[in-house]
């Protein structure tokens, strides 16, 4: 089983909605620039994820998206399930029929990866992501205020 770019990308877009929308709605050109990824692409999974609730959409100058819930209240499942993603490792897309219209003797282990893989995205929400994004933040501004050289405390140590 892997994650496609239709995931990836709707949980990326997701982040950048939430870390970006805090002072209105964000535009998705505005996501497409940041996060380099096609504005017709974002249009269509924007599309599913307004149908799940997930995001709405404002109309007008001054429009773009914003989430529709909380950001705690969003899991990766939620946002990966909105965009038709499946998560399914099994060979048969659970239909039981893999192995000659019969179970695969390794059905039950992929039916099992399945339910994990499921419970982590489901226990993963869209805050946690945020904040991770937020720490990065952090980490970086320290590291670029650390490289600058140091400025003068006093008046007369800067007219030197």
């Amino acid at each position: 089983m892997r994650l496609t770019t239709k995931g990836r990308f709707a949980v990326t877009a997701m982040i950048d909605v939430a870390l970006y929308g805090t002072k209105g709605p964000v535009t998705l050109a505005a996501v497409s620039e940041r996060q380099k990824i096609s504005l017709s692409y974002l249009e269509q999974l924007f599309g599913k994820l307004r149908r799940h609730g997930l995001v709405e959409s404002v109309r007008g100058p001054g429009g773009g998206y914003r989430l529709a819930r909380a950001t705690d209240t969003i899991s990766v499942a939620d946002i990966i399930l909105a965009v038709d993603e499946p998560i399914d490792a099994t060979q048969c897309g659970g239909a039981e029929n893999c192995h000659d219209d019969r179970r695969c003797m390794t059905h039950e282990l992929w039916a099992g990866l399945n339910a994990h893989i499921f419970t982590f995205l489901r226990s993963v929400t869209l805050a946690e992501l945020v904040r991770q994004q937020q720490k990065k933040a952090d980490v970086v501004v320290l590291q670029d205020h650390r490289t600058q050289p140091a400025t003068p405390r006093t008046p007369e140590a800067a007219a030197v």
